[in-house]
């Protein structure tokens, strides 16, 4: 089983900063999120923020794109290797109908850490094992990546989403 932590350090302050800087912050919206903050429990957060990942495992293993787009949040950034990023939730379904055109998965993440910085921000460190069938010749490729999601959730609540997703392989191909 995956250890899953809650940290708040330094490291934490940044992901705050540099969420704050990406995703811009409306006034009403600051506001809101600070008084949310009395009633915030990071340790809460953590299950509903690992269903996300695990909802989203699923998706890629269906192929299920309108699931997949459905995780997402509207401004997200999807940064897959070897493609330019696709900002929002349009691109972002245009990059995955190209990606399963192509390819199937078979992969299972390991969660290494969840780290809920505040009510509306968290991020998330992943690794993936297993295999990619190449749809156009049947071969199959071992499969294997390491991941980071940034996740958000509206300052008034709700679920989290994915805002912005990068991942890049661990077994590149010779």
């Amino acid at each position: 089983m995956s250890s899953l932590t809650i940290r708040s350090s330094a490291s934490a302050l940044a992901a705050v900063v540099v969420a704050s800087l990406s995703f811009g912050c409306a006034s009403t919206g600051t506001r809101q999120a600070g008084a949310a903050t009395a009633r915030f429990s990071a340790s809460e957060q953590i299950q509903p923020a690992t269903a996300l990942l695990r909802s989203y495992e699923a998706a890629l293993n269906r192929g299920d794109v309108a699931a997949i787009v459905s995780l997402y949040a509207p401004d997200a950034v999807f940064m897959a290797q070897h493609r330019s990023p696709a900002v929002g939730q349009q691109q972002i379904e245009t990059a995955y109908r190209e990606i399963f055109g192509a390819i199937r998965l078979d992969v299972r993440f390991e969660i290494d850490e969840v780290v809920v910085v505040s009510p509306t921000v968290a991020y998330a460190r992943t690794r993936s094992t297993g295999t990619t069938t190449v749809l156009a010749s049947g071969a199959q490729i071992a499969e294997g990546n390491q991941e980071l999601f940034v996740l958000a959730r509206p300052a008034a609540g709700g679920d989290w989403r994915i805002s912005r997703y990068i991942f890049s392989t661990t077994r590149p191909q010779g």
